[in-house]
């Protein structure tokens, strides 16, 4: 067996990851020359590295672990599913039972009429589903110019070529050709970097109406859909000023434009509802899933589809589908996640719970002296850093730098959290007690007094412009 259980010394192990392995996202030369952070368990909110030191994760793994490590119910469902039906594919007028009752499953829990499920292993293959959906269904209608889909800039829909051109984000469209033809990109729902002297109310409805603008640019006859996410993810947890969603619902509405609302991150409870689709309102063609569709304890996600949409795909054959569309063992998993979601009432703790009172202790991360802007919704936050608290500026070094030297005081103080640019972010396990967000926000302070001094040291803190 190659089962690493009383592993190897961490330097070896680092040696062995440097010489073999290529992670997402990374310099691998300078990875290789730091040593990357050997996790070796994990339980609740915490986890464990080869050194022994215990770490608490504020990002849910890669926003997906909602209900917390550890859970024994998910491994034994998916060691059931494997000594049952290993694999077996949906293709061939084929299925079977974890499909068949998970896809039920999210149609009784879906808002709206998105009663339909188009299986993937994750949100990138679902948004490049979404391409091909969108473009179909205009095709069968009759309208086969319809073919552009207008999303956002700095928006993150996934990693693919398909849906890294979805997303907005110049640093991925710089590397492989992207965006590919016929996607285009309008300007984000960002009041605090890019709504100048405009009222947060009046700044969400001028970039709404940017949408309306690009469909007149391009004319409504070859707009297909438009793409976004409830709140930014990865691009800095972008909370939109309340303004926004209502007049992208009615642009959509009054000119004939599907709506694709992404919940990779925003679903299953992450906002205090079961899909960020509720929280605001929104009445989406179709919705984007994965993450804490399994509580990232297998790969698994998919695309939620209306009544008006999979009836008109479902009349011709849809020349589009994965090896693992559906799997057996990821279907299982992501059943008994829901299953306990629901018995333990898990949304319910974001919202009246756990939510509330990440709020109450991250608004008072606002009073730093570092700290121009704190947002949240339900357990997604972040941190808009700044040299002047008296002023909405950028740092003068380049993009980044500032955050950065802040994440590496937050992982030599054993806290998960992430910087976007000079924005740190946090998006917990959904199950979350109080103690546990005390010690987010003990560690989360604690990281900002050092990173602060680190940056005045540096001769960082300073404003552009």
């Amino acid at each position: 067996m190659n089962e690493i259980t009383n592993h190897l010394p961490t330097a070896e192990l680092q040696a062995l990851d440097a010489a073999h392995h290529m992670h997402p996202f990374t310099a691998n030369a300078d990875l290789a020359k730091h040593g990357a952070r050997v996790i070796t368990r994990a339980d609740g909110v915490t986890l464990t590295d080869s050194e022994g030191e215990q770490i608490l994760d504020a990002m849910a793994g890669l926003w997906c672990v909602n209900i917390g490590y550890g859970r024994d119910e998910l491994a034994e469902a998916a060691a059931r599913q494997m000594k049952e039906l290993p694999y077996y594919n949906t293709f061939f007028m084929s299925t079977h039972v974890p499909a068949i009752a998970l896809a039920d499953k999210l149609a009784a829990l879906a808002p709206g009429d998105l009663n339909h499920v188009f299986f993937a292993s994750g949100g990138s293959e679902a948004n490049d589903t979404n391409i091909r959906l969108v473009r179909r269904y205009w095709d069968l209608m009759g309208k086969p110019q319809k073919h552009v889909i207008i999303s956002r800039k700095n928006a993150y829909h996934g990693t693919s070529v398909g849906s890294a051109s979805l997303g907005g984000m110049q640093g991925m469209h710089a590397q492989g050709g992207m965006p590919i033809p016929d996607i285009v990109h309008i300007g984000q729902p960002d009041w605090y970097a890019e709504g100048g002297e405009m009222s947060p109310e009046d700044f969400g409805i001028m970039r709404a109406r940017e949408l309306e603008a690009k469909i007149d640019e391009l004319g409504e006859d070859r707009v297909a859909a438009f793409i976004a996410e409830p709140v930014q993810g990865a691009g800095g947890v972008i909370v939109p000023p309340d303004s926004y969603w209502p007049e992208i619902s009615r642009i959509c509405a009054e000119r004939d434009i599907l709506l694709v609302v992404d919940e990779v991150i925003t679903g299953f409870g992450r906002t205090g509802r079961w899909f960020g689709t509720e929280y605001y309102g929104l009445k989406p063609d179709i919705m984007t899933i994965a993450k804490g569709l399994s509580s990232g304890y297998a790969p698994i996600g998919g695309s939620m589809v209306s009544d008006k949409v999979a009836e008109v795909i479902g009349a011709e054959e849809f020349t589009h589908g994965y090896t693992y569309s559906g799997h057996p063992v990821a279907a299982a998993v992501a059943l008994e996640n829901l299953r306990i979601m629901e018995e333990e009432k898990i949304v319910d703790h974001v919202r009246d719970e756990a939510g509330p009172y990440l709020a109450e202790k991250w608004h008072q991360l606002g009073d730093h002296p570092f700290v121009g802007e704190t947002k949240i919704v339900g357990m997604m936050a972040s941190l808009a850093l700044t040299a002047d608290k008296s002023a909405r500026l950028p740092f003068e070094s380049p993009a980044g730098t500032v955050g950065l030297m802040v994440r590496e005081r937050c992982f030599a103080n054993n806290l998960i959290m992430r910087h976007v640019g000079d924005r740190m972010v946090v998006s917990p396990p959904l199950v979350m007690q109080k103690a546990d967000i005390d010690l987010l926000y003990e560690r989360a302070l604690r990281s900002l007094d050092e990173g602060h001094a680190a940056v005045k040291e540096a001769g960082l803190l300073k404003t552009a412009g």
